[in-house]
């Protein structure tokens, strides 16, 4: 269920933390931590967070969008699965798409293709949909990403892909 800002204060109180507030926790911590199950689990929060337009403002303020995206670049799958995950939820909405756009994000999406986890690929397309427009279309419809795309279609499960497809 979306929330709105008379739903958002019976579920936490009068008195009780703002979403920004607890978003902005969520960031402090992910930041001031170097236990990497740690950092999993909050930007799985945060990518939770990403599929609701009420906390889209927040996110842009916090700079979640670019929180995503750097875990994109990073070595733990799981990390990569929840930050494409986030960018998967939260691009729907024209505001973070030109921002993941302007931050160099489609082609660390591009890359995700290439993943060995099912849920970071299929995180992938769906991102690629929604960035997909007149400006971005050429950058994200070129004939090696449509390959692979084709490719991981025909095999129908990442295991197979992992081994057949090439990075990009």
């Amino acid at each position: 269920m979306f929330t709105n800002d008379k739903r958002q204060e019976e579920r936490s109180g009068k008195y009780g933390t703002s979403r920004l507030q607890y978003l902005q926790e969520l960031v402090n911590q992910f930041q001031n931590t170097a236990d990497e199950e740690t950092k999993e689990k909050i930007v799985a929060n945060l990518a939770n967070f990403a599929y609701d337009p009420y906390n889209y403002s927040f996110l842009r303020q916090l700079n979640v969008l670019e929180l995503f995206l750097d875990c994109i670049t990073e070595p733990n799958e799981k990390l990569v699965e929840f930050g494409i995950g986030g960018v998967c939820n939260s691009c729907v909405d024209p505001a973070n798409a030109a921002i993941i756009t302007q931050c160099g994000g489609i082609p660390l999406v591009i890359q995700c293709l290439s993943s060995p986890v099912r849920n970071t690929v299929n995180y992938a397309l769906g991102a690629l949909y929604y960035l997909c427009n007149k400006s971005t279309r050429e950058q994200i419809l070129k004939p090696e990403v449509i390959d692979v795309i084709e490719r991981y279609a025909a095999a129908q499960t990442v295991n197979a892909t992992a081994e057949e497809l090439t990075e990009i």
